[in-house]
């Protein structure tokens, strides 16, 4: 049995476009695959101890992660060994997340939550330690030019190596993501 762990970018949920179409996919089209899509804490700190409670619990075999989602995705991957594929993944967040110091407002569920220092602290210690990641065979990138939120040059600068899928145009919201379902299920082995 496969179990893939989503996580959702900044100020999402798990009833965000993206995880709701895989879980419909991955529910209609394999027989032995569960996907856990958990509502992550908006607050860094929690998110962080949130996603590593789920690693040692239920033991996922492969995450999946958009933007920040992306990030936490890269981080656990390395720390457990397991297969990751990313989505306009942000890389090093902690200088793009400087912008939402103080009150925020998540998009999806309208909860307020404050982001403060000691949670991109987190985040740039978190980023120091996967500064060179060992992706080779591991990693699945999928990223659109037009991401109007992350730079994609980045994340292909940070993933060299990795299997890397660049279509040019598109947004950050990662447009016409089922057309993608049959790569991530071959790259996972899905069945």
């Amino acid at each position: 049995m496969t179990k893939i762990l989503y996580l959702h970018g900044f100020a999402s949920s798990a009833d965000s476009t993206k995880a709701l179409q895989l879980k419909k996919y991955i529910e209609h089209h394999t027989k032995q695959t569960n996907i856990l899509i958990p509502n992550i804490e908006n607050n860094i700190l929690k998110a962080v101890d949130q996603i590593n409670l789920v690693m040692q619990t239920e033991k996922p075999t492969a995450l999946i992660g958009s933007s920040l989602g992306g990030f936490y995705g890269t981080y656990f991957a390395e720390e457990y060994g397991v297969k990751f594929i990313g989505i306009n993944p942000a890389v090093m967040p902690p200088a793009q997340m400087s912008q939402y110091l103080g009150e925020n407002k998540n998009y999806s569920t309208g909860e307020k939550f404050i982001i403060n220092q000691d949670q991109l602290d987190l985040l740039d210690a978190m980023a120091e330690k996967i500064k060179t990641i060992k992706p080779g065979s591991n990693y699945m990138v999928l990223l659109q030019s037009l991401d109007e939120v992350l730079d994609y040059r980045a994340a292909l600068s940070f993933y060299r190596g990795a299997y890397l899928n660049v279509t040019y145009g598109g947004s950050h919201s990662f447009e016409n993501f089922e057309d993608y379902f049959q790569k991530i299920r071959l790259f996972l082995n899905l069945h």
